[in-house]
């Protein structure tokens, strides 16, 4: 949900080399200071203007990678096991499994409860200021309120796709109107693709650890 960067910039052929190096340059104090991250692509119009996004959602244009999203790894002094009663407590209450909860707190913050993605997405489970006021979640840096308001959310998404996981995380992460948009298909969105594979291989491992 709080990884998609909705940032375009149009900049002047003439001024290319300048204002592109400065923008690569906010890039990059950007997804430096934060937990979240995505690939940059850029791309020239029929009008000469570039175009920087993270979103390449368009099939008819080819895109080309400027800066790559710095992957989250596995730390051998990170304590995956902190958040583990709240993570259970809410998995009892909305009927989720407990693993799962947790591959998304892994994807999404990497069990940082103070994370602020680019977009503003805060906490554990990366909630949307909006998000989390529809969860009546009125403090999203809280561990236990966030993890809460993450698993209610998951648990509409599910059924909202009948339980069908990877629908439910594409919306999690790029938000239903974009599963919609592409025929109720994860769109093809590379970081939200990558998303849900990550979310996929952490689920599997922490279910392979329980």
């Amino acid at each position: 949900m709080g990884n998609l960067l909705h940032i375009l910039f149009r900049l002047n052929r003439k001024l290319f080399s300048l204002n592109f190096c400065a923008v690569l340059l906010v890039f990059s104090i950007i997804t430096a200071a934060n937990i979240v991250h995505a690939d940059i692509y850029k791309y020239e119009d029929n009008e000469g203007v570039l175009h920087l996004t993270n979103v390449p959602s368009d099939p008819s244009v080819k895109y080309v990678v400027v800066m790559r999203e710095k992957r989250i790894l596995f730390q051998p002094t990170l304590d995956v096991t902190k958040y583990d009663h709240l993570i259970h407590k809410a998995a009892d209450k909305f009927k989720l499994d407990s693993a799962l909860i947790k591959a998304i707190i892994k994807a999404e913050s990497n069990f940082n409860h103070k994370a602020v993605s680019p977009v503003g997405a805060q906490g554990l489970m990366q909630l949307m200021p909006k998000t989390a006021s529809q969860l009546n979640v009125d403090d999203s840096f809280h561990p236990e309120k966030n993890i809460e308001g993450g698993a209610r959310y998951l648990r509409y998404l599910l059924n909202v796709y009948k339980g069908n996981l990877s629908l439910a995380l594409a919306a999690y992460n790029a938000g239903e109107r974009a599963v919609a948009k592409y025929n109720y298909s994860i769109p093809p969105y590379r970081e939200t693709q990558n998303y849900v594979r990550r979310v996929l291989s952490f689920y599997k491992s922490f279910s392979d650890e329980s």
